[in-house]
């Protein structure tokens, strides 16, 4: 008999933004996962930072630095925004890539937050998540997610 041990997949218990709820109980979860979380495509984020000084105060655009890839190219960009989904988005639409949140739905699971995005490239609107510890890595995930799915 053979076994083996694999990474366990990401679940939570909360409930899912209805609109998923449907594809969620017709999939197993893994297939879920893969459909909804592709940040495998042809856009992928390498880097992130929001590089303001700690001392600014009080609601104004912060400065954010990314390193993105999309395609076989690999560049820097940069984007002042008040956070960090809109600093991503502006990015990416910098590049080429619309991609407008219609649809922000952030769950914490344990350690873990869930977020699942629904976006819109001006054409069509697509469901997407991201998983990390990190709130804000779980969003960049979901948008960079969502970016992939309406590009494919």
């Amino acid at each position: 008999m053979t076994s083996t041990i694999s990474q366990p997949l990401p679940r939570f218990c909360a409930p899912l933004p209805f609109e998923l709820r449907e594809h969620a109980e017709a999939m197993p979860w893994s297939d879920f996962t893969a459909t909804f979380s592709a940040i495998d495509g042809p856009v992928q984020l390498w880097a992130w930072e929001c590089d303001d000084r700690l001392a600014r105060l009080g609601p104004q655009p912060r400065r954010f630095c990314a390193t993105l890839a999309i395609g076989d190219r690999i560049e820097p960009a940069t984007a002042h925004a008040s956070g960090p989904v809109a600093a991503l988005t502006a990015m990416l639409y910098e590049r080429g890539i619309g991609v407008e949140m219609t649809r922000f739905h952030q769950l914490a699971s344990g350690p873990h937050t869930a977020t699942f995005v629904q976006g819109s490239d001006g054409r069509r609107r697509e469901w997407a998540m991201g998983w990390a510890e990190d709130p804000t890595q779980s969003a960049l995930r979901a948008v960079i997610a969502c970016a992939n799915r309406l590009i494919g």
